[in-house]
């Protein structure tokens, strides 16, 4: 019985530090368990948001692009970058023809980016471009100066009030507003010209 109690007497303090080593060691690895997943959740969340902000700016870009083209195949900047002296109507038309198809399928790939009815009404506008001016061309000859052609498709596009591309324009924009500009940045100055904006029909041709 006393060796018992001797024995109790030794290994009983023995237990209980080792105990309190296993409870102390076992904090210490929790602890750092939960250090090390606190880390790679904001890891992860730095990323989301670095993998998000690429994305919108991607996202941003394919919008610009496409407004771009919008503007750059109107009849009122096409055809000053496309017409030069001494080109036939024949010509100008196969030009301007050709730089829009050109134009379309360099920026194709933008489509995965924006709603699918808004991709419809751009290349709806591009087509609606496409067959104004071949419309224009019906009744010019084609070795006449280009610069008739040019005078018929401004006269044809100032009696369609105005440009086939500019609903595509305003439903490239609005959802751009919808979904990735402030409800604050919005609002607009009425009858003043924003960035991105296409003139007028009327405007184009008093410049012309």
């Amino acid at each position: 019985m006393e060796f018992l109690l001797e024995l109790l007497k030794i290994t009983l303090p023995a237990a209980l530090v080792l105990y309190a080593m296993y409870l102390t060691v076992k904090s210490f690895i929790q602890q750092e368990l939960e250090k090390t997943q606190t880390e790679l959740r904001l890891k992860q969340t730095e990323l989301l948001l670095k993998s998000n902000d690429t994305l919108l700016a991607t996202r941003l870009q394919a919008y610009e692009r496409m407004a771009l083209f919008l503007e750059r195949i109107s009849p009122s900047q096409l055809i000053p970058r496309i017409n030069q002296p001494g080109l036939t109507a024949g010509a100008l038309q196969y030009l301007l023809n050709q730089e829009i198809r050109a134009e379309f399928a360099h920026n194709l790939s933008q489509q995965v980016y924006m709603s699918s009815e808004v991709w419809l009404l751009i290349k709806k506008g591009m087509e609606e471009i496409i067959f104004l001016i071949n419309n224009s061309m019906n009744g010019v000859d084609e070795e006449a100066d280009s610069l008739v052609l040019a005078k018929r498709i401004f006269e044809n596009t100032s009696q369609l009030g105005v440009y086939p591309t500019q609903e595509a324009l305003e439903a490239l924009k609005e959802e751009l507003r919808q979904y990735y500009i402030p409800a604050a940045t919005r609002t607009s100055a009425n009858g003043v010209h924003q960035p991105g904006e296409t003139p007028s029909p009327q405007e184009a041709v008093a410049k012309a």
